[in-house]
């Protein structure tokens, strides 16, 4: 009797099948070409033909989500062809090699000239700073600076070095305490809490600060809910400390995001190196600058807080060149792509730009909120000086949205925003008490993983220390996120959270097999949905409210009592009470 199934079928080999044995061929499917026919943990033994490897990665890549639904991440998802262009064109060169590449050198210098002077260096003198992989380098050499001048004043002064330590608030991004861990330095986090809008309290850093306070740093656009920190006051507070006790502190603001927005849609705010102590500081190209991963810049405010011990003369490329980067080789291709958007938009595109995903973040805030199902823990759309969700500051919000929304955003003049908070154009949000009290089972999480069937990455995940017991969905809004796909966004919002209610009462398989929405037009929905709510209801009144949106979209589902179609109803708690109609 055969042993295995090779004997029983001899051609079986040949076809493939049973025992793995396929002739390799020039096709891009079906030559036998496989990402896993080895052991992927191993480095590949043989070679195989272009297009056969760039077709497994294409492949595999296709399950990655889409940039542009991708509202969890701050970095840019697109850029104009001629941008691309310049990428491809340079992805060979070197930024370091300044004696090979003078005119990428010309550039660099270029656009440190240009950072200078957007955040308000001296007047008349020349740029201090370097391009650097991201904001997380920046951050971590302006960290560095501060410990080498704080170093270098205590041995001055005869006195101990052994325990430096820097400040910043709990709500920091992993670089900041990367810094602090990686260069021996003392990481104190501020608590954060409702009252300091889940950032720096300043009050409570003044309170941490000693004679071995390196520095602080100061977060300019909290990746958790998008507010600025008060670099102004903060700085005014130091300067009486020192006028207290003789502590000499000073700021590196972490401006990863704020850095490329405050300039031209908020220019009255004072945060650069306008204030005082603010030393230097840090952002992302590939964010708010518009660019492609990765970039980002360091600047300080004059040579003298960059201390020359930092800095190396090399010589071996060519010529004599000085450098202070933690990384050596750097594409030059992202830096050339900085530049071009900086002459392609000026000014007066970055404006538009940021006016525009401003406004799609107040429209996409007062939306959420119109539905009486969710609360903004970010604050951009809300009257200047009114922070935290209430019925007040909800309706006030409102009320200057509509006021405002008639003006000209795709302008260049940033006083579009002066009656709002200041921040990014984050949006962080949460079921409203009223919601989670009749809905006590409602699972913030379920919502972002039916927010991932329509495609959209919405991340649902705790605030900092001090306040993790909150956790909150946040969608980040880009230069790519258009009215349109806001509008479509706040229909899908609503189609999940219902999702997930009619999950209590049903199963999976059921809730997701219902029909396609009556009504797919989305057109203007966020409008409709911002205005619809404009006034304090009542528990019944907000269940009412709650059916018409779904109505609106097409998401109301009908059960039929008799020869009667009705809405389905809602228990006195609010939850889904479907009406059956028993046969025999």
């Amino acid at each position: 009797m055969a042993e295995n199934v090779e004997d029983l079928l001899p051609g079986v080999r040949r076809l493939g099948l049973g025992k793995r044995r396929v002739t390799m061929t020039d096709m891009t499917y079906g030559s036998g070409y496989s990402e896993s026919s080895g052991d992927v943990r191993s480095f590949p033994k043989k070679s195989m033909p272009a297009r056969n490897a760039y077709q497994i990665i294409h492949d595999t890549l296709k399950f990655d989500g889409d940039p542009t639904l991708n509202c969890a991440t701050f970095l840019t998802t697109w850029m104009e062809p001629e941008a691309e262009k310049l990428i491809v064109e340079n992805l060979g060169k070197n930024r370091v090699d300044i004696d090979e590449y003078e005119s990428t050198e010309r550039i660099h210098r270029r656009c440190l000239a240009h950072l200078h002077d957007l955040w308000n260096g001296p007047k008349g003198a020349d740029a201090t700073g370097t391009v650097v992989v991201g904001s997380s380098e920046g951050i971590m050499l302006g960290g560095l600076a501060m410990k080498w001048r704080w170093r270098l004043r205590r041995e001055a002064a005869g006195k101990d070095t052994s325990k430096p330590n820097i400040l910043f608030g709990a709500n920091a991004q992993v670089a900041l305490e990367k810094t602090a861990r990686y260069f021996d330095i003392e990481a104190r986090l501020v608590p954060v809490c409702e009252d300091s809008h889940y950032c720096l309290d300043i009050h409570k850093a003044v309170d941490m600060i000693d004679e071995n306070t390196i520095g602080m740093f100061v977060i300019f656009g909290s990746t958790y809910t998008g507010h600025y920190e008060d670099v102004a006051e903060m700085s005014k507070l130091l300067d009486k400390l020192q006028q207290e006790k003789g502590y000499d502190v000073p700021i590196h603001v972490d401006g990863a995001s704020g850095a490329f927005i405050a300039p031209f849609a908020q220019p009255d705010l004072a945060w650069d190196f306008r204030v005082p102590r603010v030393v230097s500081i840090s952002t992302s190209g590939h964010k708010f600058g518009l660019t492609y991963p990765g970039i980002g810049w360091v600047l300080w405010k004059a040579q003298e807080y960059l201390p020359s011990g930092l800095e190396f003369e090399l010589s071996y490329l060519g010529g004599v060149e000085k450098t202070f980067t933690l990384n050596f080789s750097h594409p030059a291709c992202f830096l050339i792509a900085q530049y071009y958007q900086f002459i392609r938009y000026g000014h007066e595109g970055y404006t538009r730009i940021m006016n525009a995903c401003l406004y799609h973040a107040r429209l996409l805030s007062v939306a959420l909120e119109a539905t009486g199902v969710y609360e903004c823990f970010s604050d951009i759309h809300r009257p200047r000086g009114q922070f935290g969700f209430s019925e007040e500051t909800r309706l006030s919000a409102s009320r200057l949205f509509d006021e405002t929304s008639s003006l000209d955003i795709s302008g260049a003049n940033p006083s579009v925003n002066e009656k709002f908070n200041w921040g990014a154009p984050v949006v962080a949000f949460r079921f409203t008490d009223w919601f989670i009290t009749t809905h006590p089972k409602a699972n913030q999480d379920i919502v972002s993983t039916f927010l991932r069937v329509r495609g959209w990455i919405i991340p649902n995940y705790p605030l900092p220390p001090d306040a993790n017991t909150i956790r909150v969905l946040r969608v980040v809004v880009k230069e790519t996120t258009s009215e349109d796909l806001i509008n479509r966004l706040i229909r899908d919002v609503m189609w999940a959270t219902q999702t997930m209610l009619d999950t209590e009462t049903k199963s999976l398989g059921e809730t997701l097999a219902k029909p396609l929405a009556s009504d797919p037009s989305v057109t203007n929905l966020a409008h409709a949905v911002a205005s619809s709510n404009t006034r304090t209801m009542d528990e019944h009144e907000k269940r009412s409210h709650w059916r018409g949106l779904l109505d609106k979209i097409g998401e109301l589902k009908k059960v039929n009592v008799g020869n009667k179609s009705t809405d389905e109803e809602l228990a006195d708690d609010g939850s889904s009470k479907p009406i059956y109609q028993k046969t025999c």
